[in-house]
């Protein structure tokens, strides 16, 4: 694996220059860059493969990154105000610490007892390579584990009891069957230059800033120094939002001019309305949904500025106050479940306690499942999203995955990475990956069908989930690593195991983990795979630091929540914790509301015959039909570019939907707008040394104030000053309120302003 050229430069000429959103296959003798702008600014066309990987220091540092992201985002994870700590922290602590370990380790070798092989404690200076495969192990670490939220609802929202041995096997297997996919579809979506991750760009230039000499300009600082110059103000300011001042999370104006108005509440809040108005002073606001804006190509930003529009301001308002689905009778913008009275729905009334099953004759006498407007309406177009990615995949890049098919036989993709990667080192062969599968695909199978088939999901079901996951992954991995954004399979699959399988609440949700997250981590492990394709990590490498990274992560995760779920007590109910108490598990919420919505109930009661949004089906056909027109005109005007970059899978993917709020689209579409139109076509030379150095920066100053935070201050119940500006709310206390006569909700008071 190792050769004896230290250094390799390809040799010099203008590279290609098409635009960032092109994606045509053109087959050439010698390609000396990237034909993505974003990369070659960003990534370097070098490589030295005689530097040590998995060291000692690899392992010891990577492992305790890992284990550490997931606990503390596992433990984060349940509370009021979930943190997520990325793996970019991680990235930037263990470096001074891996300088220390080669500045005062010994380098003796040592020799591993009965066996031929032997290591050394310190194999020279901490280096490039191994700070990467140290973040790769936090990258593991820093994946929220999905099937954690199964085992959150049976404990903590349904009351029931699991094995500890399948919750297990439930946890690993879901993380583990994407490794399958990953080696079936790495030549496409790793090898070809046109799939460039934009998110990975992040990584890669915190690295060069950390790693490389240069030379401050004058005037100016080297990128190192501004990174630590927004890691410090970041760290610095966040004690504000999150311990001085929490209300600048979301502040809303309107609500405040028109105080007893709750129709201006609902169009002012930026929390539980339409958020005209509503702005936010805090990072984790921006970025908690959709993830750094900085790291997202501009043509996707301008997508979901089109889709915010036009379902917010457009579709939710008209709906709404047309009273479509008797949309009066609840709150505008909610995740929860109503009864037909606008009360919260009682779930013990429709679920039989003995077989864990649905109750129809209490449904038939209680009410049917009621949702709000914008819920409504993100159900639809989850439908419509998986039908356009499917035919946009087909109509836009069906010939170049033709020619990529073709060219991977062949072995002869010619981007400069992908040439430096294969003269320099063995791929992973791939029964590696063909093992892994076969092997997890049976431990699925007998998570489910064993233990007293407590998880509901029989084999065909397993089976049926597998096969999903393969069939979307290539799409919806064009999607991502063209434009940083993911289609997601879980309401797809909630959908089609409702109709087969309906009544049956673990069966649904462990349909939806094995559908949905097995296609999800395919496409992190094949992010990964970039990220080392870029920095040029031995593949070999790559693959052992993901593999086991995963196992430990996942087994962290379990441990974590298993023992939160089994010593908080009331945890995830706040209707029984102490006041003030944090543990209220907003995000499981969610997704227990999800499995009474497709399991106990069925989808054939809530979209099908039976239900009140039948007509949301319509989704379907207009998703799989929204990406023609587009096709038709860019193929009829070839002269006009930016026709491409009108993307229908995230027109239709990232239009506003709980659990999203307004103030994080509106907050993150700003930041971005800012940064990847305006600056990145004036400034375009400080945008290609500082807008990801400044992303990292915000991300790591925002984690590491809040680890503090919590560990010095309220971990010990001490808390910032009481007064007004201290509520994590927008102050929009009618936002939430119905508007429909003979409605009353506790906390709407009948005499306030309609």
């Amino acid at each position: 694996m190792e050769h004896s050229e230290s250094y390799i430069t390809p040799v010099s000429s203008e590279p290609r220059k098409p635009a960032p959103d092109t994606l045509t296959y053109e087959q050439t003798d010698e390609v000396n860059d990237s034909p993505i702008e974003q990369v070659r600014l960003t990534v370097s066309i070098t490589d030295d493969p005689s530097l040590p990987c998995l060291t000692f220091r690899t392992w010891v540092l990577g492992l305790t990154s890992c284990a550490l992201l997931a606990f503390l985002n596992q433990f984060f994870g349940y509370r009021q105000n979930p943190l997520y700590v990325s793996s970019v922290s991680a990235q930037i602590a263990v470096l001074p610490i891996g300088k220390l370990m080669a500045a005062y380790l010994p380098n003796k070798s040592i020799r591993i007892p009965g066996t031929k092989w032997s290591f050394s404690l310190n194999p020279g200076p901490f280096n490039l390579k191994e700070h990467v495969l140290i973040t790769i192990f936090a990258n593991s670490g820093s994946s929220p584990v999905y099937a954690l939220g199964i085992i959150t609802i049976v404990k903590a929202f349904y009351k029931r009891k699991i094995n500890a041995i399948a919750a297990m096997l439930l946890t690993q297997t879901t993380q583990l069957l994407g490794y399958g996919w990953a080696g079936i579809f790495r030549k496409f979506l790793v090898d070809s230059p046109y799939m460039w991750w934009p998110s990975n760009l992040v990584q890669v230039s915190l690295f060069r800033a950390l790693h490389e000499d240069e030379n401050r300009p004058k005037a100016g600082l080297t990128r190192l120094q501004f990174f630590l110059v927004v890691l410090i103000s970041s760290f610095s300011y966040y004690i504000v939002p999150n311990f001085l001042f929490q209300s600048i999370t979301a502040l809303s104006f309107v609500c405040w001019i028109w105080k007893d108005s709750v129709t201006a509440h609902q169009i002012g809040s930026g929390l539980r309305g339409l958020g005209i108005g509503s702005f936010a002073l805090d990072w984790a606001t921006v970025s908690a949904f959709l993830g750094s804006p900085l790291a997202t190509p501009g043509f996707a930003i301008v997508n979901i500025l089109a889709s915010f529009i036009i379902v917010l301001y457009i579709m939710i308002p008209i709906a709404y106050w047309n009273n479509l689905y008797e949309a009066k009778r609840f709150p505008i913008y909610s995740t929860h479940v109503f009864n037909a009275d606008g009360g919260l729905y009682n779930v013990s009334i429709i679920l039989n306690e003995k077989t864990f099953q649905f109750n129809r004759q209490g449904y038939d006498d209680y009410s049917k499942i009621n949702l709000s407007i914008a819920f409504v309406f993100a159900y639809g177009l989850s439908f419509a999203t998986l039908a356009a990615t499917i035919s946009h995949v087909a109509l836009f890049h069906g010939r170049t995955i033709w020619r990529q098919t073709k060219a991977s036989v062949q072995d002869n993709f010619g981007d400069v990475h992908t040439r430096l990667m294969k003269k320099n080192y063995d791929p992973v062969p791939q029964w590696w990956f063909h093992s892994i599968l076969i092997v997890v695909i049976g431990l699925a199978l007998l998570t489910c069908e064993g233990f007293g088939k407590q998880l509901q999901l029989p084999y065909w079901g397993v089976l049926l989930a597998i096969a999903l996951a393969l069939f979307f992954t290539l799409p919806i991995g064009v999607i991502t690593a063209t434009t940083n954004q993911q289609p997601g399979l879980n309401v797809i699959t909630e959908l089609i195991i409702g109709y087969m399988y309906p009544g049956k609440p673990l069966a649904n949700v462990a349909f939806k983990t094995y559908g949905y997250i097995s296609m999800s981590q395919a496409i992190t492990f094949l992010s990964d795979f970039k990220l080392g394709h870029y920095m040029k990590i031995p593949p070999k490498s790559m693959f052992v630091v993901q593999l086991v990274g995963t196992i430990v992560a996942s087994s962290v995760y379990f441990g974590t929540g298993w023992w939160l779920l089994t010593t908080v007590e009331y945890i995830c109910d706040p209707s029984k914790l102490p006041e003030g108490s944090p543990w209220t598990c907003p995000g499981d919420e969610v997704f227990y509301n999800a499995s009474v919505i497709w399991g106990v109930v069925g989808p054939r009661r809530m979209f099908g015959s039976l239900g009140l949004y039948s007509k949301m089906n319509y989704f379907f056909l207009f998703g799989i039909l929204s990406p023609l027109p587009i096709w038709f005109l860019s193929r009829k005007f070839p002269e006009q570019k930016w026709i491409r970059l009108i993307n229908m899978p995230i027109l239709l993917s990232s239009a506003p939907g709980p659990p999203a709020r307004a103030v994080n689209y509106i907050s993150w579409l700003a930041v971005g707008i800012f940064f990847n139109l305006v600056v990145y076509r004036r400034f375009k030379g400080w945008w290609a040394r500082h807008n990801y150095i400044l992303s990292a920066g915000l991300d790591a100053g925002v984690a590491f104030m809040a680890i503090l935070c919590y560990f010095t201050l309220q971990g010990h119940d001490i808390n910032g000053p009481a007064w007004w500006g201290m509520e994590l709310d927008d102050h929009c206390p009618y936002a939430s309120c119905p508007t429909a006569p003979g409605i009353h909700v506790e906390g709407c008071p009948p005499l306030v302003k309609a």
